[in-house]
């Protein structure tokens, strides 16, 4: 079972950016996809942006492409996600979770076995 631990949260304002890593140990060598996911008070929890381990192919929502970059660092097992241009409406707890499996949708929450434990992000207007 891989542990998953998200750092780099905070409180910005709009228009501001932050970065947020993930860490990954244990069970890192079934990972097929790195994903973040965000979830606001009251909300589901929502894709954010993907990466595939071997290739490094991304997927973005659209709400977050072209202001989100996801990347990663095999070596050292880590996932980040830039985030710039920041709105009030990225405010949320955001979380890192592994897909070790390649049925099922990457944009699917529920395909993902492993999750962090969350980092808040608030971003003031």
């Amino acid at each position: 079972q891989v542990q998953l631990v998200e750092s780099g949260g905070g409180l910005v304002q709009a228009g501001g950016s932050l970065e947020l890593s993930c860490a990954a140990s244990g069970g890192t060598s079934s990972t097929y996809v790195m994903g973040w996911f965000r979830q606001a008070p009251g909300k589901e929890r929502d894709f954010v942006a993907a990466i595939r381990w071997s290739t490094g192919i991304t997927y973005y929502a659209d709400s977050v492409k072209g202001r989100f970059t996801i990347s990663r660092d095999n070596a050292k097992n880590t996932v980040t996600l830039q985030m710039n241009s920041l709105k009030p409406e990225d405010t949320a707890v955001y979380y890192c979770a592994q897909k070790t499996t390649y049925g099922g949708s990457k944009y699917d929450r529920t395909t993902y076995a492993s999750w962090g434990q969350g980092t808040q992000v608030t971003v003031s207007s």
